[in-house]
């Protein structure tokens, strides 16, 4: 009965740290050159959730990965003249 307790307590604080995620001034996200480091607050307030989220909850990001970052977070940082777009500039060893 106290592992169950504990297990719903770990899944609850862990449920809870995704809920605030969008809050939190950096989200790092870990990858295999180095992490990267996310102004998710920054972000959130130069654009809508949809422009990398499915919905204007945000939630999920469909196809999150090296693909789709490159494409989109470096593609806009390019079309916008703003933001980092060398390597070295995102990921931090």
């Amino acid at each position: 009965m106290k592992r169950l307790i504990l297990a719903a307590l770990a899944l609850s604080l862990l449920c809870a740290g995704f809920a605030t995620a969008a809050d939190n001034a950096v989200v790092v996200l870990p990858a295999k050159n180095g992490n990267v480091t996310f102004p998710h607050k920054k972000h959130q307030d130069a654009m809508a959730c949809t422009t990398c989220h499915e919905t204007k909850e945000g939630g999920k990001i469909a196809g999150l990965g090296k693909d789709w970052a490159h494409k989109t977070c470096k593609g806009c940082h390019a079309d916008k003249g703003k933001g980092p777009t060398k390597c070295s500039e995102c990921h931090v060893k």
